[in-house]
């Protein structure tokens, strides 16, 4: 049974002859032509799965014909081999389309790996069967999800669009409680109005209230001018205060008097100031336990918390990983200009098994990652397998608490590689890492990070 049909096209007699009896001895049915023209009829009769295609040839440029099968959807997979090693070149051949690029003389071990990866590419061996998803239409702020606990999550947020009350959303970081805030703003009837979102740990305590309450000109150095804060500038919209476990003591009674009496004070000002707008709050801390601690004030807690919505990790809710994978996808395929449009079966069930730490944030990194590697519109193993935390230690041979890493030092870590990933670029690392660009800064300033250095 043969593995695949393979087209190559060189002007080289000896390259025909060397590649043909190679591919053939492998398993491959295998056809040439020594001409743009000979090649492109070929094409059209072969129906090849793989196309192994020179640069230049006896009449016409290999990368016009690569642009002429590509225009024309053909689903053959394209690898172009050259004696020239020009950058500018494999760019335009990479961008035209092109599943690899390979430098003669050929490693002929290269290029069977190249052959294999095509193959599994355009679906031609029994093992490269692909996940497709279920079929889903990327759009931005959708919340995905056909587990329980979601469509729950759902039925809340229709509810809670009827009313003005305080939702307080609790669970781990990455599972999309700005989401699902967005989601009560938007489908009610004040969705015409502002959603202000501010990260209540990510900015120092006096910036905080400034930044919530606004300020008078000469309150502080540095205040030169009047002023609005969020509650001020939200009108009748919402204010989502991310983390707002991490409210300073000293604002909190301040907050809480907003939430109680709508009014509020700018910083350094007197006058006493009105605002309707709606109060949604979330964390990843259990503020219940904080309270007892005396880090959070119960009284402030129990307004947050009129409504409360807890959103499960995603380890818990298993059944929405595959649509949630198909969202992503599309939304990465978007932003990348690329068109992916699954992954290998073996792929999906390797994510399914994972218990996800970081949960949908992490899962858009880890696929946004992959993505960024992957030619064709098929995500391989290799892209996925590296990016994924190996099997949890058991517990006779988990390492001592010496050998653990504090969470500053992680987190330092997980930003420098993302800089490095996205070439230093903020607004792309900001979209993978989740946070505004104010707070990427932060942390930049924070863990003493020299954006110019980072390699």
């Amino acid at each position: 049974m043969k593995k695949g049909r393979i087209l190559i096209i060189d002007d080289e007699q000896v390259i025909l002859e060397s590649l043909g009896m190679f591919l053939t001895e492998k398993g491959y049915e295998v056809r040439c032509g020594i001409s743009m023209a000979e090649g492109l009829e070929k094409v059209d009769g072969f129906k090849p799965d793989a196309v192994i295609l020179d640069i230049r040839l006896p009449d016409g440029d290999g990368l016009d014909l690569l642009r002429k099968l590509k225009s024309r959807n053909d689903e053959a997979a394209v690898i172009m081999i050259t004696a020239f090693h020009d950058m500018d070149t494999t760019i335009r051949a990479i961008k035209l389309g092109a599943t690899e690029y390979i430098t003669k003389p050929i490693d002929v071990d290269e290029l069977e790996k190249a052959v294999l990866r095509a193959m599994r590419l355009t679906g031609a061996l029994p093992e490269s069967r692909r996940s497709p998803g279920p079929a889903v239409s990327y759009r931005k702020g959708t919340i995905v999800g056909t587990s329980k606990e979601i469509k729950e999550i759902f039925k809340t947020i229709g509810a809670l669009s009827e009313n003005r009350v305080t939702v307080l959303i609790e669970g781990e970081t990455g599972t999309g409680k700005e989401l699902i805030a967005r989601a009560i703003h938007c489908n009610s009837p004040y969705k015409d109005h502002p959603f202000l979102a501010i990260n209540c740990s990510a900015i120092v305590p006096t910036l905080l209230e400034s930044d919530l309450f606004g300020h008078e000109k000469g309150a502080f150095t540095g205040a030169t001018a009047q002023k609005k804060g969020r509650f001020e500038l939200a009108g009748e919209g919402t204010i989502f205060l991310d983390e707002v476990g991490d409210t300073p003591m000293e604002l909190q009674a301040k907050l809480l008097r907003f939430l109680q009496e709508k009014e509020f004070e700018r910083v350094g000002g007197g006058k006493t100031l009105h605002s309707n707008a709606r109060v949604i709050a979330a964390t990843n801390k259990e503020l219940q336990q904080m309270t007892r601690q005396g880090a959070f004030r119960e009284d402030l807690y129990y307004r947050l918390s009129v409504a409360t919505i807890r959103v499960p990790p995603l380890r818990a809710r298993r059944e929405d990983i595959e649509p949630l994978v198909a969202h992503l996808l599309k939304k990465i395929s978007s932003e990348l200009h690329k068109n992916i449009r699954s992954v290998e079966e073996k792929v999906l069930k390797a994510l399914i098994e994972y218990d996800w730490p970081g949960n949908v944030r992490e899962m858009e990194n880890i696929l946004t990652r992959a993505a960024i590697n992957t030619m064709g519109d098929i995500v391989f193993e290799e892209s996925v397998s590296p990016l994924l935390a190996g099997p949890s230690i058991p517990a006779e041979n988990q390492p001592t608490t010496a050998t653990f890493r504090s969470l500053a030092e992680v987190e330092r870590d997980y930003i420098v590689a993302i800089l490095n990933e996205t070439g230093g670029r903020f607004g792309k690392a900001c979209q993978i890492l989740g946070i505004s660009r104010p707070t990427l800064r932060q942390k930049v300033r924070q863990y003493v990070l020299d954006r110019n250095s980072v390699d």
